[in-house]
């Protein structure tokens, strides 16, 4: 049983001026996007290091703030690239960042595709525990999977269909590619649909362009497919047609178990040249030491990344992306947890942690490594609070998990919500699947229970419509985008209400001696349960 532990914020706490100064810097043009292995990069730490040692933060790896990352950089050459769908009609060249992306992990600086058959998988979603299989009767052995995103509960607003409106982490992109590599696919297609993937076209152009980062594979290890790929949804839509097949047929027919994959008639060849840079990155952190239990700890995460500069024939257009929202606040917002903490007249009984990851737009790649090279076993790591892209919208009556229903973190966060006369609420949109987007789950799948909570969807002066036109708005305009920058209409004050609660959050945990637990029926609590009885038994 988790018990409440009181504790107001030390003085000076919750500076917003000082919390949009470092949005500011940390956004400039001369920070050039924060890409990892950047100039940026460099920037960016160095920044956050010295903030860090101001602030009063301890080192978090051994004497260094700076955990090293392994990185490969791969960039598709743009002159170079292309795709061709061919049938007895004839031969179709889709055009590159207009009607398709690609790219792909296995690092040689050329792969090829050569009259690959292409498939049509459904959702390619392969879950047993939903008696569902898209790819069952056939062999994907040299072929090219096309896939739709999301997942079927999506489409069919069904609750006892997968989970219904809400994805699960079947309709994740990262998953489908997965699976059509454990099917022996040699390439991976995913046909882009603005609604169930929620986001549009410009943030696929913009993301899956330019340096794309990855972990180096582990010896051992599953071997991608030879190429990943996004397809627009119009464009799929020419090639189906020319294939003697509708878009919204085949939509339809993937709805069922049942499904059979469909042969399309059609070979899919494709040629990538790669420029790769092996290098690395780096997480940063810091730390306070806890007074009574100081190897156990709470952790703060968010990530320093963004997407850094593109490219234009127009000297005009501006192609740095800054980055503001997503994700300056979130690292500012740990520097004011970092002085709460340090300013304290004593600090709290465990220790308290606070990392900064890298590479996070690139697929949780810093969190993943640090979830593998912990400065404190997993089993140590009692609890901890993502902070992604905070609000800049003004105060709400409400505040949102992201994977509602998850742990005990929520009992804490309502205690907190209640304190400042705010209620605690499921996401408004769980079918963007946000639980799987951001670095605390990295942690999640390996037993730690984690929150992601955000300011919620009721402006305490403007109502709920305006908050959702703002969110519709970013997600439109700003999400990857340049225009991600600091705006002079920006109201902090929900900005500041959330710090605070992540503060109590953290101070209720971390200065008591409760294990904060999942639900029964979560599917990472039977992980750490087995964790926790390794650390008493003294196996695993």
């Amino acid at each position: 049983m988790l018990t409440s532990c009181t504790k107001e914020a030390p003085p000076g706490f919750k500076n917003s001026e000082r919390f949009l100064a470092n949005v500011t810097t940390l956004s400039a043009d001369a920070f050039g996007g924060r890409a990892p292995m950047s100039e940026g990069e460099h920037l960016t730490l160095d920044f956050l290091e010295t903030a860090f040692r101001e602030a009063g933060l301890e080192p978090l790896f051994g004497d260094a703030y700076r955990q090293p990352v392994q990185l490969v950089s791969m960039e598709a050459n743009a002159e170079t690239i292309r795709m061709s769908f061919e049938r007895s009609g004839g031969l179709w060249e889709p055009l590159y960042a207009q009607d398709f992306v690609a790219w792909t992990q296995r690092v040689e600086p050329t792969v090829e595709i050569t009259e690959s058959e292409i498939v049509f998988v459904g959702y390619g979603v392969v879950a047993p525990e939903y008696d569902w299989n898209d790819y069952a009767g056939v062999d994907m052995t040299g072929k090219t999977a096309l896939i739709l995103i999301n997942d079927p509960g999506f489409a069919l607003q069904d609750p006892a269909v997968f989970k219904g409106n809400a994805m699960t982490y079947y309709g994740r992109w990262r998953y489908k590619f997965e699976e059509a590599a454990r099917q022996g696919a040699a390439a991976a297609i995913i046909i882009h649909d603005t609604e169930p993937a929620a986001y549009g076209w410009n943030t696929v152009r913009n993301s899956w362009t330019g340096p794309q980062f990855y972990l180096p594979s582990a010896p051992g290890g599953s071997r991608p497919v030879v190429m990943e790929s996004w397809l627009h949804k119009d464009a799929a839509g020419v090639l189906l047609n020319e294939a003697g097949f509708e878009l919204e047929a085949l939509q339809q027919r993937a709805l069922s178990p049942a499904f059979a994959p469909i042969a399309l008639g059609t070979r899919f060849s494709a040629h990538l040249d790669s420029d790769i840079v092996t290098g690395t990155s780096h997480n940063i952190g810091g730390m306070v030491r806890g007074s009574e239990a100081p190897d156990e700890a709470v952790i703060y995460t968010a990530h320093w990344d963004h997407i850094g500069t593109g490219q234009s024939e127009d000297p005009s257009e501006d192609v740095i992306y800054n980055g503001a929202v997503d994700n300056a606040t979130g690292i500012a917002a740990l520097i004011e947890l970092a002085h709460a903490f340090t300013t304290m007249a004593e600090p709290p009984r465990r220790s308290v942690a606070f990392l900064a990851v890298t590479a996070e737009e690139s697929g949780l790649l810093g969190s993943a490594w640090y979830a593998e090279h912990p400065a404190f076993p997993m089993k140590q790591t009692v609890a901890g609070i993502n902070i992604d892209a905070m609000s800049v919208y003004g105060p709400t009556r409400d505040v949102v998990v992201v994977g509602y229903g998850s742990s005990e973190l929520e009992d804490i966060l309502r205690r907190a919500a209640d304190s400042q006369g705010r209620t605690v609420e499921p996401e408004p949109h769980p079918e963007r699947g946000g639980y799987y987007r951001s670095d605390h789950f990295n942690f999640a799948k390996r037993g730690v229970p984690m929150l992601y909570a955000e300011s919620g969807t009721d402006h305490r002066e403007l109502g709920s419509e305006y908050m959702e036109a703002k969110a519709q708005e970013y997600v439109e305009l700003r999400y990857h985008q340049p225009a991600d920058e600091v705006g002079d209409d920006w109201d902090l004050r929900g900005a500041m209400e959330d710090i605070e609660l992540y503060y109590r959050i953290g101070f209720e945990i971390a200065d008591g001696d409760s294990w904060p637990r999942w639900y029964d029926g979560h599917e990472f609590k039977a992980i750490r349960e087995a964790t926790m009885r390794e650390d008493r038994t003294g196996s695993g």
